[in-house]
C-alpha cells in the first residue's frame, strides 16, 4: 500500500470518504507489546498522537471495501501484537510487515487480515506497527526521495528488533527459533527484502538480552514489493547472497504502484546470488489486494503460498 499525501489531504479528495478514529487497536483478547523499552533507537522524542482513520475506494479490490490506516502523525511508539494460531501449530511464527508507502501502514488490509489467514493454517502471528513516516520517506518535509536508493532505517530498526523478539520469547510463545519468517505487502516487502538482505548489518546498539538474538528470517514472503528497483538498477542497499532466506513473491502485471520490475527485479537478484526464491505474476489484480477474496485468480494466491511454506518445510506435509 503505497501513500504519498497526508491523511487531511488524502480525506479532501476521496469519493467515498473517510472516517477517524483516536487510535488502532487490535481485536479484543489481542494486546499490542511495546517492542522498545523506552525510546526507540534515533528518536530523542515521542512525537505526535497516533490516530486511524477508515478509508474507502476501490484501490484494494475489484469492489470498493474499505481498510484502515494509522496516519495524521508518526508512529512513534512501535508495537507488536501476537495472534496465537487455530488448532494445532505448526510451531512457525511471521512477523507481518503492512504496506504505506513508509508514511502510513495499512493495518487491516495487509495485517490484521493476514494474520488471520496465517493462524488459520497454524502459525503465530506477530503484527509489527513500524515507525511512519520513516525517514528519509517522509512527505512533510517534501523530501520524498522518488527513485533513489535509501534504506528506511526506523522501520528497519523496529523490524530487525520484531525479529529478535519473536525468537527470544519462542519457549513461551511455542515457536520454533528455525522457523521464523517475515511478509510484506509494498513498502512492507521492501522491508522483507531489507531484513532478508542486511541481518548482517547492526542498525541499532543492543538494548537488551533479546538483542543477541539473529534477526535473519527463515523464510520470507515479499507481497507486490515496492523500491526494489528503479531506471538505475537494483537497489545497491540490498545484498543477496546465497545466506538470503528462501522467499515467495507475488504481484500483478497491472499495477500502476510498484511496477512488475519490482519483482522481476528482486527475483533475478536472488538468482543471481544463488538464493532459492519462488514468483507468482498475474496479468490482473492491481496494487494492494492484500489476501481479500475477489473474482480474479490472483486472490488465490495465499493457496501457492500454503503449498510453497509446506515445500520448505515450515508447515507439515
Amino acid at each position: 500500500m503505497k501513500a504519498v499525501v497526508g491523511s487531511v489531504a488524502l480525506c479532501s479528495v476521496l469519493v467515498f470518504g473517510c472516517a477517524h478514529a483516536k487510535a488502532w487497536q487490535p481485536s479484543a483478547g489481542h494486546v499490542q507489546i511495546p517492542i522498545w523499552p523506552g525510546l526507540p533507537p534515533d528518536q530523542p522524542t515521542f512525537p505526535g498522537t497516533e490516530t486511524a482513520t477508515t478509508r474507502k475506494d476501490d484501490l484494494a479490490t475489484d469492489a470498493p471495501r474499505s481498510w484502515t490506516w494509522i496516519a495524521d502523525a508518526d508512529v512513534a511508539k512501535p508495537t507488536m501484537t501476537v495472534y496465537a494460531p487455530k488448532g494445532k501449530s505448526t510451531g512457525a511464527a511471521v512477523v507481518v510487515f503492512p504496506g504505506g508507502g513508509f508514511q502510513v501502514l495499512a493495518m487491516d488490509l495487509e495485517g490484521t487480515e493476514v494474520c488471520h489467514w496465517l493462524t488459520s493454517i497454524g502459525i503465530r502471528c506477530v503484527l509489527l506497527k513500524y515507525r511512519v513516516p520513516s525517514a528519509p520517506y517522509s512527505w512533510q518535509c517534501n523530501c520524498y526521495p522518488h527513485g533513489a536508493f535509501v534504506v528506511s532505517v526506523p522501520a528497519l530498526e523496529d523490524a530487525q528488533r520484531t525479529i529478535r523478539l519473536v525468537r527470544f520469547h519462542a519457549a513461551k510463545w511455542h515457536v520454533d527459533p528455525h522457523k521464523v519468517g517475515v511478509i510484506g505487502f509494498s513498502a512492507g516487502g521492501y522491508l522483507v527484502a531489507e531484513t532478508s538482505a542486511d541481518f548482517n548489518r547492526q542498525f541499532y546498539k543492543p538494548v537488551d538480552v533479546a538483542d543477541r538474538e539473529s534477526d535473519r528470517p527463515d523464510f520470507a514472503m515479499a507481497i507486490y514489493p515496492g523500491h526494489i528497483e528503479t531506471s538505475h538498477g537494483l537497489n545497491p542497499n540490498l545484498h543477496f547472497t546465497p545466506e538470503t532466506p528462501p522467499t515467495f513473491i507475488v504481484q500483478a502485471e497491472t499495477t500502476t504502484m510498484d511496477h512488475v520490475r519490482q519483482s522481476l527485479g528482486y527475483y533475478t537478484a536472488l538468482a543471481n546470488a544463488g538464493a532459492p526464491a519462488e514468483m507468482h505474476l498475474y496479468a490482473q489484480g492491481g496494487h494492494a489486494f492484500g489476501v481479500r477474496r475477489t473474482r480474479l485468480p490472483i486472490s488465490h494466491w495465499t493457496s501457492l503460498a500454503d503449498t510453497w511454506l509446506r515445500t520448505i518445510g515450515v508447515i507439515g506435509k
